[in-house]
């Protein structure tokens, strides 16, 4: 669930997308992508991410960032999913246009949504971090004004659902509709809290120094899982509270945790080094979907990849040699929808891709 400002890896191996072999009949698709067919590109320029399926798996909700289109920082669109291969995409903003926006998430009524915006802290886009402050590290901005917010598809705010001062974002909702998990530093560190929508009530749900964000829970509604970063040494603990005291997280060492839906039981299943993000489960919530560059120790490209609950037998489902990420598989289970660097022209966009999900 996350910024999808991945301009710094762009930069090196967007111009990768398009050297590889595809599957004749599926000019999309790259070799050894067996999970995908009949892949569609939905979108054409800018920056496209965090795509999620709406509950009768009919409509889509993302992010997106297109300089020339004066979307200079991610606002929210909603989108119906084409019928058939080749009906286009048709997509209409929904945020109001102010501050930047992020995370957005349909409810179960299909009526509403939420996401976390910035507007309340000003009009304009606010200020992207200065890397070279800190060796040009990848870093994400925690910006203060967001908060998390319900809305109509009209883009009408009906509540303000966080209040707490500094950074709420990354909201998810249960398959129920009646929580919402979503990251906070309200307590001093980046914790993941758990509220039920009806009463306001809410339960902190981690606890160990880190970066905690980016949940999901299972279709089931009996697990959550996230990505969770866990400085150890004196070095490391150091570098994370002195960019947390600015304002920023260095997303670059993350691993995938499972816990109980209540945040109990809580355990690490994967330990592959460097960035393991984007998490969440297959429609049969026996499996999970996640992002990670392990393979590759000069941090690109990013790919997809399968587990189990356990942390075994680990999949790589997708093959292109740039950025493959933001997978999320539909409730139906027929389709899942990515973004990625493929097809782009050696450009540093990152497009929506649908493809029909073969398990």
């Amino acid at each position: 669930m996350n910024k999808i400002n991945f301009l710094i890896v762009m930069l090196f191996c967007s111009f990768y997308s398009n050297a590889q072999n595809k599957i004749p009949d599926d000019t999309l698709r790259f070799e050894g992508e067996q999970h995908f067919k009949n892949i569609q590109q939905l979108t054409f320029g800018g920056d496209n991410a965090e795509a999620y399926w709406s509950a009768d798996s009919k409509h889509l909700i993302f992010q997106r960032t297109n300089t020339k289109e004066g979307l200079n920082c991610d606002q929210i669109f909603i989108g119906k999913v084409p019928e058939k291969k080749g009906d286009p995409f048709v997509y209409n903003m929904v945020s109001n246009g102010k501050g930047r926006t992020t995370c957005a998430y349909f409810m179960k009524d299909g009526k509403h949504i939420i996401y976390a915006s910035t507007h309340e802290g000003g009009n304009d886009c606010p200020p992207v971090p200065d890397r070279a402050k800190h060796g040009n590290k990848y870093i994400w901005p925690l910006y203060n004004s967001y908060d998390i917010y319900m809305a109509d598809l009209k883009g009408n705010i009906i509540k303000k659902l966080t209040t707490a001062k500094g950074y709420d974002a990354e909201a998810t909702l249960s398959y129920d509709g009646n929580k919402m998990i979503y990251c906070s530093d309200k307590n001093g560190d980046l914790d993941l809290y758990i509220m039920d929508l009806k009463t306001g009530r809410e339960k902190k749900v981690t606890a160990e120094l880190g970066y905690d964000g980016g949940a999901w829970f299972s279709p089931d509604g009996k697990k959550i899982v996230w990505r969770a970063s866990r400085p150890k040494t004196d070095a490391e603990i150091k570098e994370y509270k002195d960019l947390l005291a600015e304002g920023l997280v260095a997303p670059t060492n993350m691993e995938v945790w499972v816990a109980d839906a209540d945040g109990s039981h809580a355990k690490q299943i994967t330990s592959l080094a460097q960035a393991n993000w984007a998490p969440n489960f297959t429609a049969d919530s026996k499996h999970i979907i996640f992002c990670s560059n392990h393979e590759y120790k000069r941090g690109f490209p990013f790919n997809m990849y399968l587990v189990d609950l356990n942390g075994n037998n680990i999949e790589k489902i997708s093959r292109d040699k740039g950025f493959d990420a933001f997978p999320m598989i539909s409730p139906d289970g027929k389709k899942i929808i990515f973004a990625s660097n493929r097809n782009n022209g050696g450009t540093r966009d990152t497009n929506l891709f649908l493809a029909d999900w073969v398990d």
